[in-house]
């Protein structure tokens, strides 16, 4: 079979805006939790979700044909590989991101990327005003569709981190920006001798009384809401953070660092799960995150170099780079 073109694939990628929007509606619409049991009609799905019938089926078999669903031959769909992992009960789901990622507001403001190339600063400022969380804050609906796809991604990753790194040498693990404690939760089920402290703001860590009592470790975590920009949980002899320095700039991402440091004793470990950006022509995924981090927050993935540098200016010093799983890695850090 002749391949492409170059320019052919080159016009696959400029599209690539078209198969976002379209797993953004299948995933909102939850076509993949409706095809879990079997195949279905298209008639039968536009129903369920009160989809216009035609229009429902070109976005589906335009994503048939891009390997999410699979189509025959009288316009009845099926979960492939691909569009299992768009389930939300899936064990590596993507569904909610890609709920997320549509959203008129996050589309938008990554349409002002230009705008970041020539200032540096965030898009998302630039088209509405303000930073994202404050946009979320005042916006309840689109704070819970943001939490699941952050939730969705500390599941996606919680088994590779928890396999990559041994946690079981600590006797109290605090996580701060945990979220609803999807990540702390199974670190904790992998080790019964270790306690663990929740930490986020106050109406994040809402949910993660469901989430540790699932998983059986409810009463080995402490829940505590607050804002890591003013102090964190004390007490423990290991502090994590994932996905929350690429969230902010340097100077803020250094102001984190300096409230962890005032508190972790000597001998203490500080774990920030993150991507870490690769060599030049390779690991993409990083990188268009790191795209992602300008838009929405003015932030950034970082360099090993780069955390390396974090780390000194907030008072600590790198010790070792562990990779994880989906790209992440276990950055290890000790107190200066």
């Amino acid at each position: 079979m002749q391949q492409p073109s170059a320019s052919a694939r080159l016009m696959g990628l400029v599209n690539g805006y078209l198969l976002s929007q379209a797993l953004y509606v299948a995933a909102t619409l939850g076509i993949a939790d409706l095809l879990a049991d079997g195949p279905s009609g298209v008639r039968e799905l536009a129903s369920k979700t009160g989809a216009h019938e035609e229009a429902l089926y070109r976005v589906l078999r335009a994503l048939a044909a891009a390997g999410i669903f699979h189509e025959d031959a009288s316009r009845r769909f099926a979960l492939t590989e691909l569009g299992d992992c768009l389930r939300s009960d899936a064990a590596e789901p993507v569904g909610r991101w890609a709920a997320n990622i549509g959203r008129p507001y996050v589309w938008s403001a990554a349409g002002a990327l230009l705008h970041c190339v020539q200032t540096g600063e965030s898009g998302f400022r630039h088209v509405h005003g303000t930073d994202a969380w404050t946009y979320r804050a005042s916006r309840p609906e689109e704070s819970v569709i943001f939490d699941r796809a952050m939730a969705d991604l500390s599941r996606r990753a919680a088994a590779g981190v928890v396999a990559a790194y041994s946690f079981g040498a600590f006797r109290r693990i605090v996580d701060v920006g945990g979220g609803s404690g999807m990540l702390l939760a199974a670190i904790l089920a992998a080790n019964p001798g270790v306690q663990g402290v929740l930490f986020d703001q106050s109406h994040v860590v809402a949910a993660a009384p469901t989430v540790l009592a699932a998983a059986g470790v409810l009463d080995r975590c402490e829940i505590v809401g607050g804002s890591f920009f003013e102090t964190v949980p004390t007490g423990g002899d290991a502090y994590i953070l994932k996905s929350v320095l690429h969230d902010w700039n340097t100077e803020e991402a250094g102001a984190i660092l300096r409230i962890c440091r005032a508190v972790i004793p000597a001998g203490a470990k500080l774990l920030a799960v993150e991507h870490v950006i690769g060599p030049p022509n390779e690991l993409p995924f990083s990188k268009f995150t790191d795209i992602n981090m300008l838009i929405m927050l003015g932030a950034q993935e970082r360099t090993e170099q780069q955390f390396a540098a974090l780390f000194a200016a907030g008072g600590f010093t790198l010790k070792k780079v562990v990779p994880a799983t989906l790209g992440y890695c276990i950055i290890e850090a000790e107190p200066s």
